[in-house]
């Protein structure tokens, strides 16, 4: 994200929460908040780069609360793949295990000791007995990730197989939520939305939808 922000010169700051959240997803609208209010507190407008994530429905209660948006999806892999693709995985495998370039680089920390599996190995039937692949969804794949990918896949003992998803989904997901907080702020000038601001200094080329600055 920070690289796309970058890239796109936008005027945003990024505030992470842990990655390792995702093993306790309950924690994450507690912890969103906490950043949500602190960031209004201070004038900022705020957009939830999170799907929901696992706090089934949590993060969606929190937008509406505060009235901010998220990127869509169930989870980081629709927003990678698609919703319509990666329920088409499921379907054809529900034993489905997702991988992506973040959980391949970290899979000994984020999975293996936070599972602790490290340090009881015997339970990695418990958890993972029931899976029949890995798929991988690749946003900026390495030799060093292909390489990883390979071990994790015998550490399952699972055929993978690599979908190129790239970050444009991502790209696309992240400019709407930006384009409509810089929107909101440019608001005041605009007359009525489908018309053109009446300012042209509003901070966002793109306005809202039917709304162009200048």
């Amino acid at each position: 994200m920070r690289e796309i922000v970058a890239q796109r010169a936008w005027p945003v700051t990024v505030r992470s929460l842990p990655a390792v959240l995702h093993n306790r997803p309950q924690k994450i609208t507690l912890l969103a908040e906490r950043l949500v209010v602190s960031a209004l507190g201070s004038g900022r407008r705020v957009a939830l780069a999170y799907a929901d994530c696992g706090t089934y429905g949590g993060l969606d209660a929190l937008c509406v609360k505060y009235g901010v948006r998220r990127l869509p999806g169930l989870h980081c892999y629709d927003v990678f793949a698609g919703p319509s693709r990666v329920a088409a995985m499921f379907s054809a495998e529900p034993g489905t295990y997702m991988l992506t370039d973040f959980l391949l680089r970290s899979f000994d920390r984020s999975v293996l000791a936070e599972l602790g599996l490290d340090a009881h190995p015997e339970l990695w039937g418990d958890y993972f007995g029931h899976y029949r692949r890995l798929v991988w969804l690749a946003q900026e794949p390495t030799p060093a990730l292909e390489a990883e990918a390979d071990r994790v896949a015998a550490l399952f003992g699972l055929p993978l197989t690599r979908v190129d998803t790239g970050v444009g989904r991502l790209e696309r997901a992240l400019a709407s939520l930006v384009e409509e907080a810089l929107c909101r702020v440019s608001m005041r000038y605009c007359r009525t939305p489908g018309t053109r601001c009446s300012r042209p200094r509003a901070p966002s080329r793109r306005c809202c939808t039917g709304c162009r600055a200048g």
